[in-house]
């Protein structure tokens, strides 16, 4: 069964990007010059039902050690639906056309950044634990879907996370804090119904992270301490 999911999960990404490339082209082809075509990649915040996001506040607040993917410095990408909203309310109004990747923040972030300023922002007591991409691999834990956000930049992704948004910002697209997307999306998940709490839709169960953290913590043996030499040195 979980092979089958897999499948149908590549196939659709495999004409995913294709798919949207052609709807763009269609667009300018019958209404030349007059289109105005918003690419805002990844859209968080509350009421967002697929957790690619959220998983990160719920997970953080709970506290413990959490798994984190990757190595820190790895750039990552996206905006909050309320800031996407307005700006292209904005856009329609006054007529723009043209071709604006819509993502954000206005500075390059990190998933280190993001991580920890949802542990500030949630004054949690979470510890993470970076865990490479490889091993993840490995373990198969998938990012974006296992790990949301994050997807290792290396290969055909290895511009993920880099996309210039300097046309959009140049047409007045700004972005709340971290901070507030963060706060809010873990206010509005805490209020669905219980059920709903019960099971993210993106991310590790608790049970699976554990497992594979206990991997990683297992995968080599430690290097004992040095043995002082017998003059002290």
């Amino acid at each position: 069964m979980k092979e089958t999911r897999d499948s149908l999960v590549a196939s659709h990404f495999a004409l995913y990007g294709p798919l949207k490339a052609l709807s763009e082209q269609e667009a300018e082809k019958w209404f030349p010059g007059k289109t105005l075509i918003i690419r805002p990649g990844l859209i968080v915040g509350p009421g967002d039902e697929t957790d690619r996001f959220t998983y990160w506040p719920v997970r953080i607040a709970r506290g413990g050690e959490v798994l984190a993917p990757g190595d820190l410095s790895d750039p990552v990408q996206f905006i909050d639906a309320r800031d996407l909203a307005e700006w292209t309310i904005r856009m329609a109004e006054q007529g723009t056309t043209g071709v604006y990747n819509a993502t954000g923040p206005e500075q390059r972030l990190t998933i280190s950044e993001v991580l920890n300023g949802i542990k500030s922002a949630l004054r949690s007591n979470a510890r993470f634990t970076w865990v490479t991409a490889n091993f993840l691999d490995a373990q198969k834990v998938a990012p974006w879907s296992d790990m949301p956000v994050w997807v290792p930049p290396r290969g055909e992704d290895a511009g993920m996370g880099r996309i210039s948004n300097q046309r959009a910002l140049e047409k007045g697209l700004t972005f709340r804090p971290l901070a507030v997307t963060a706060r809010d999306t873990l206010a509005w998940f805490k209020g669905q119904p219980e059920e709903r709490q019960e099971k993210l839709k993106a991310g590790l169960t608790p049970e699976r992270e554990e497992k594979v953290l206990k991997a990683w913590r297992a995968r080599a043996p430690r290097t004992p301490p040095a043995v002082p030499s017998p003059n002290g040195s």
